[in-house]
Formats: C-alpha cells, sequence, structure tokens
C-alpha cells in the first residue's frame, strides 16, 4: 500500500483543519492553471521564434506544476489524505 492509498484515519477534530488546507490548495490550485496558462502562451512563442524546437527547461516545469495540480486534486476530493507540496517534497 503506497502513502497516497492508506486508510482514511482523520479524526472529526481534524475536520476543520481540513478545510483550511483545502481552501488554501484551491487557492494554490488557481494559481498552477494561470501558470500552466503562461508556459503555453510562452512556449507557444518559443515555438514561432525557435524554429519548432520547445524549450525543455519550460517543458519540464509544465509537467511538474500538472503533476503537482494532479495530487492536489486527489487531496481536494479527499481521494488520499497525503497533502501536496510544501507539505510533502515534491517527486
Amino acid at each position: 500500500m503506497t502513502p497516497d492509498e492508506q486508510p482514511r484515519r482523520e479524526a472529526q477534530d481534524d475536520l476543520p483543519l481540513r478545510l483550511v488546507y483545502m481552501i488554501l490548495i484551491a487557492i494554490m490550485i488557481s494559481l498552477a492553471q494561470s501558470i500552466l496558462f503562461a508556459i503555453g502562451v510562452i512556449q507557444f512563442v518559443i515555438l514561432l521564434v525557435n524554429n519548432r524546437e520547445p524549450n525543455e527547461r519550460l517543458a519540464d516545469f509544465g509537467c511538474m506544476v500538472g503533476a503537482w495540480v494532479a495530487k492536489a486534486a486527489r487531496y481536494l476530493s479527499v481521494a488520499t489524505d497525503s497533502k501536496p507540496w510544501p507539505w510533502r517534497d515534491m517527486d
């Protein structure tokens, strides 16, 4: 069983704290969407001026942000109790 698949053990007392985390993560997801949109626009411009060659570092960063959004969505949908970065290391 992976850490993300661990059974839910949160006590009733932890629910208000979970709500705070969920609100913070929802705000962070919104920011991440804006970042992904900006990366997409920048990459498109780079494709236009760089002979259809994308910036690899931007592409890797976009993949990392996308993976974070997936982990955050799993926490928000209560599919896991494992909070995403910054509460855990980025994998």
